[in-house]
């Protein structure tokens, strides 16, 4: 009997002990330091033989409650969706490889927009290429927030690549007229900034109108949000892709309601009438979108119920 109790003791001491390292080696492991790193941030996605990579550039801090028209419509629907005011609004950059040409649609705010943008190169570099790869890079617009990755210290982020840009825009934002104005002098000097370099390389190449600029991409314009506002159609074996810039920089207000505006919008009026032209052909021919401020990706369907346009994300999927 005596035995058999020095027996229960000893086992109930290897358990104590056993209980003592399990919780040393659980304090150990929930003091570790926290990384903070994101992952790199790149999404795939192939459009029939085209290789399309989406490129986060990052996010941009805006109260939409502020600078969108309808300011209590727009905070009301923030809040109802439990979504906080300032929006980190995203930076999305679409790069499209053909097989024989790499082209990135828009450049990402680079050091123009703030600290949270100009990620758009590591992410670029994470997906497998280099910027001296790409052979042209397509502005939807000539604002900072598409052009500001262009440049790095004034020199070309992109060494090899033609840059193409709608005529409209790129005489508007280059003129004395944009330089002058107190409003848009900042973004005009930043124009000079981003696109002289290229332009003293012979390699800026403007166009006006619907333009076929490679085989599978044309721009078709959408002026509206600036003159020479820009989208661009990618097709390959019958898939379509639009990336259609600007014409949406609120997913949670303006697929309700396209009459709401951004004060960027340089001809309120035609900003709407391109962004309800563009939904209703998106919504009727089903062909997939690609944002520049939706939610990284920002590619996705638009919907119809007949009554109001709704966003509907395409899948996280491996291509």
């Amino acid at each position: 009997m005596h035995h058999h109790k020095s027996v229960v003791v000893v086992s109930v001491v290897v358990l104590a002990s056993a209980a003592m390292l399990a919780l040393k080696s659980v304090t150990a492991y929930a003091t570790a330091p926290q990384s903070r790193a994101e992952a790199p941030a790149f999404f795939r996605l192939m459009l029939g033989d085209y290789e399309v990579t989406v490129l986060w550039d990052g996010t941009a801090a805006r109260e939409m409650d502020r600078i969108m028209s309808k300011p209590a419509v727009v905070r009301g629907l923030y809040m109802r969706d439990h979504q906080a005011l300032p929006v980190a609004m995203s930076l999305n950059t679409f790069l499209i490889n053909t097989g024989s040409k790499l082209v990135l649609i828009d450049s990402g705010g680079g050091r123009f927009v703030g600290e949270r943008a100009g990620r758009l190169i590591a992410n670029l570099r994470a997906s497998g290429y280099q910027p001296e790869q790409v052979d042209a890079v397509l502005l939807t617009h000539m604002h900072p927030d598409h052009f500001g990755g262009l440049v790095d210290e004034g020199r070309r982020t992109f060494p090899n690549a033609l840059i193409y840009v709608n005529k409209r825009d790129l005489d508007y934002w280059l003129s004395a007229a944009a330089e002058e104005m107190p409003a848009r002098q900042t973004m005009s000097q930043q124009a000079h900034a981003a696109v002289g370099p290229y332009a003293a390389a012979g390699v800026l190449r403007p166009f006006d109108g619907v333009t076929a600029l490679f085989p599978g991409i044309r721009a078709l314009p959408a002026p509206g949000h600036t003159v020479g506002h820009t989208t661009y159609m990618i097709e390959s074996r019958g898939k379509q892709l639009l990336l259609w810039g600007d014409i949406i920089h609120s997913a949670e207000t303006q697929f309700l309601d396209p009459q709401i505006a951004i004060q960027f919008d340089m001809n309120v009026d035609d900003a709407i009438a391109a962004r309800e032209r563009l939904l209703a052909d998106a919504a009727r021919n089903g062909y997939i979108v690609g944002s520049a401020h939706i939610t990284f990706p920002g590619l996705g369907h638009v919907s119809s119920d007949g009554q109001v346009y709704s966003w509907v994300q395409l899948p996280y999927a491996a291509p």
